[in-house]
């Protein structure tokens, strides 16, 4: 064979070696632009703000694709939209708290405090120091400036100027007082005394001036010793007599790192991160500054109703030939969040207990640190919800002298109730199968403006609620989600309004019924225009316990179609992804549109365990993750092959963080379900991550071995028969590599075959650079046709 032809021969084995390597995308859509993100969908408007005349608009936007983006504003009466100068950066003023009449705005920018005149729009720099003065706050007549600096509080005068420091925290540990002469010592002292005149004099010298020093002396408050406590959610009642605080006694507990092994240095730098579930947490107490009194004194909470009882899972530990004990004998621990102030002093306070069973509402006499309950919720799971607890702060405010209101997932749903702190009754304000997911209180205290998904569960809108006859008044009507700030004025929306197939915008409309809502922005780029993005059918399908569970479906066209289907899990967990509007998950939705056009038909789905549908859903995977949460998965297989045509032999499955464990279970425990499988930053052992997610769902691994040992991946891998492919950053903070590495020796020691890891060593547990996207995507698209699509 002569040299050509064995050129040409070696030319033709290359060439049909690249081609088996290359992967066949039918779609006009590709990675490359699906996977720079906002570079290819464009720049969107968020951080939306108004100015304080009400009448522009503020808002973060890239729309020339900067390296970051800049601050706008935009005018609603002539709709021009402005890049602000540097000088109105600087001019800018921030979110601020207003006195009764709306006179005056008190506010925080850069660590200085700033007083705004309302009216004429003056505004007057109250503090200039390199101190970081926070938490600005009007006093109860109105005279004073109140704000935090070194964790202590000070006021201004308003009328004078002038700046008074009102407590005295020291970090340090309380000076030791002279030591109490023995007997002997005091005899000796005396006689020499006695014997010498000099001594004598010189002891009464002393005494008059230390006497006239303390006649002279400028009263300055009182120090308060933390005793190497950590000093946490200051408040001082409005008449300024009461300081309420909390203290924390920390813990020395193990801190996981994070080796980071691609650094500027050239060396590899450890990242200090967190502990690890299970380890004991820090302790807090909460105590009163009486400054009238000059006295302190502990908020008791042993007599809180409930506080012994322990949670009911620890029967299952119960020896059998033991009787189940529902009480402690010491209360559990709690948190108490900083007081809410009446304008005439009283107090209230949302508490938490540590083991996440219980959430208090109580009040709390300032002037003898005594609790009394005004609510109870408790759930043998966890307590949670929109503006109730777990992620969300407990929301709670005065509407007058005698009432608040707070939330409360009591019926089932996160819904808004008014209590009489005076006679204890509670009244609901909403009911129904719905969430009251965000709520404000108009400033004349009259109504409540509310974000809900009373439409639907898949659509959020803005709303007016009437305390007085209780009508809700639906505002917007766009189908899709709204993101609504309100104009001081309360008279006009900022809204960020997106749909499914359509980005956020920025636009604004009268905040009230009827009224013309009209676009600011338009941030989408023409690259992103020229695809005929396809609409999410959303579907219930039956789980095999009878519920119906909601999902979104896309379906390939009858030409296309390859038999072939993906499911996608979403996220967090408690995170709601089949819905009406953009998705936080546009990469993996425009990926999906990918995954459609190749022939493949695609199921997300709002397992149990997702946002939007109430605490039952939210608690069903209480103490078994990878239980009802999974069976979704399964059940949704079922029915793409009962009611899509789906071969029963070619799904995948795939998604990130719980999405990656739920993907990892699939494939483990039922490996005759998928095919093949796509896990994301995934946790493959719930032991080792967090205390705040993970504790309230499966409890503590030493006193919940049961619920850990059923829920982590790590323990079914044996199971795995199909083709895994796991994907992980390396500097992952959040879920650490540590899980993968692990999962990957207890697969290496199984003997399996058929999984590969690539892993991302610049990225953490969201992904930043858009290589790092591509290539992830690359591969689980390679993953899904090499298996799935023959």
């Amino acid at each position: 064979m002569n040299f050509l032809n064995k050129l040409l021969l070696l030319t033709c084995l290359f060439s049909g070696l690249s081609g088996i390597s290359q992967v066949k995308n039918e779609s006009t859509l590709s990675l490359d632009q699906i996977m720079k993100g906002d570079a290819f969908v464009g720049h969107l408007p968020e951080r939306i703000s108004w100015s304080d005349d009400s009448q522009s608009i503020y808002f973060s936007w890239n729309p020339e694709a900067d390296t970051i983006s800049s601050r706008y504003k935009v005018a609603i009466n002539t709709k021009a939209i402005k890049k602000l100068s540097t000088e109105e950066l600087h001019t800018q003023t921030s979110n601020g708290i207003y006195n009764r009449d709306n006179l005056w705005k008190v506010f925080e920018k850069k660590g200085d405090i700033y007083l705004l005149n309302t009216k004429n729009f003056k505004v007057t720099q109250v503090t200039n120091t390199l101190a970081y003065e926070t938490n600005p706050l009007f006093s109860g007549d109105e005279n004073d400036i109140i704000f935090q600096s070194n964790s202590n509080f000070f006021k201004w005068n308003i009328a004078e100027g002038t700046t008074t420091q009102i407590t005295n925290f020291n970090t340090g540990k309380k000076p030791k007082e002279d030591k109490k002469l023995s007997e002997q010592d005091q005899w000796l002292k005396d006689q020499q005394l006695q014997n010498f005149q000099v001594l004598g004099d010189r002891e009464n010298v002393q005494k008059a001036s230390k006497y006239r020093r303390e006649l002279t002396k400028v009263k300055r408050p009182r120090s308060i010793y933390l005793e190497g406590k950590r000093l946490r959610g200051l408040k001082i009642s409005p008449n300024l007599n009461y300081v309420v605080y909390s203290l924390y006694s920390p813990v020395k507990n193990k801190n996981t790192v994070v080796p980071n092994f691609v650094t500027t240095s050239g060396y590899t730098t450890d990242i200090t991160t967190r502990s690890k579930v299970g380890v004991k947490q820090a302790t807090s107490e909460t105590w009163i500054y009486n400054i009238l009194k000059d006295t302190i004194y502990q908020v008791k909470t042993d007599k809180i109703e409930g506080v012994f009882d322990k949670p009911i899972f620890l029967k299952d530990y119960t020896p059998k030939d033991s009787v189940f004990n529902p009480t402690y004998k010491n209360p559990r621990n709690v948190t108490i969040s900083s007081p809410v102030f009446s304008d005439d002093n009283k107090a209230v306070v949302n508490i938490t207990s540590e083991d996440n069973k219980d959430r208090w509402i109580m009040s709390l006499d300032v002037s003898t640190g005594n609790l009394s309950l005004i609510d109870r919720q408790h759930d043998d799971a966890w307590i949670g919800g929109p503006e109730v607890g777990w992620f969300s702060q407990g929301r709670i405010e005065w509407l007058d002298a005698n009432r608040i209101w707070f939330k409360s997932e009591k019926t089932g749903y996160a819904h808004i109730y008014i209590a009489n702190v005076n006679t204890g009754k509670v009244t609901p304000v909403t009911s129904g199968s719905y969430e009251v997911l965000e709520t404000t209180l108009s400033k004349d205290k009259k109504s409540f403006y509310l974000i809900t998904n009373k439409v639907s569960p898949f659509e959020q809108h803005f709303y007016h609620l009437s305390i007085k006859t209780g009508k809700m008044t639906q505002i917007t009507t766009l189908k899709g989600g709204h993101e609504v700030t309100i104009s001081p004025d309360e008279k006009q929306l900022a809204i960020r309004y997106s749909n499914s197939r359509t980005p956020w915008e920025l636009y604004v409309m009268p905040n009230k019924m009827n009224g013309k809502i009209t676009q600011l922005t338009q941030s989408v780029t023409q690259d992103f225009k020229d695809y005929n993005w396809k609409q999410p059918e959303i579907i219930r399908f039956k789980s095999s316990d009878g519920t119906d569970v909601p999902a979104t479906l896309l379906k390939p066209t009858a030409e296309k179609n390859n038999g072939a289907a993906v499911i996608f899990v979403h996220g967090a967990g408690y995170l709601q992804n089949v819905h009406q509007w953009w998705s936080s998950y546009f990469r993996e939705y425009m990926f999906h549109n990918m995954l459609v056009d190749n022939g493949y038909t695609v199921l997300a789905i709002d397992f149990r365990a997702s946002s939007g549908y109430g605490s039952d859903w939210r608690t069903s995977i209480y103490r078994h993750m990878g239980g009802k949460d999974l069976d979704d998965q399964i059940d949704g297989a079922k029915y793409l092959i009962e009611n899509q045509g789906v071969n029963k032999d070619k799904i995948g499955i795939y998604g990130g963080s719980y999405g990656g464990f739920i993907t990892l279970m699939a494939m483990f425990k039922y490996p005759d379900t998928f095919k093949s499988g796509a896990a994301i930053r995934s946790v493959a052992d719930w032991s080792n991550y967090n205390y705040g997610y993970t504790a309230p769902i499966l409890n503590t691994p030493v006193e919940d071995s049961i619920a850990y040992n059923r829920s982590s991946p790590i323990k079914f891998a044996e199971g795995l028969k199909g083709n895994l492919l796991i994907l992980h950053g390396m500097v992952d903070t959040n879920v650490h590599f540590q899980d993968v590495v692990q999962l990957s020796q207890r697969l290496i020691e199984l003997k399996k075959e058929n999984w590969e890891m690539a892993v991302f060593p610049v990225e953490s547990h969201g992904f930043v650079e858009a290589s790092s996207w591509r290539d992830e995507y690359r591969r689980i698209f390679k993953l899904f046709q090499e298996t799935l699509n023959n």
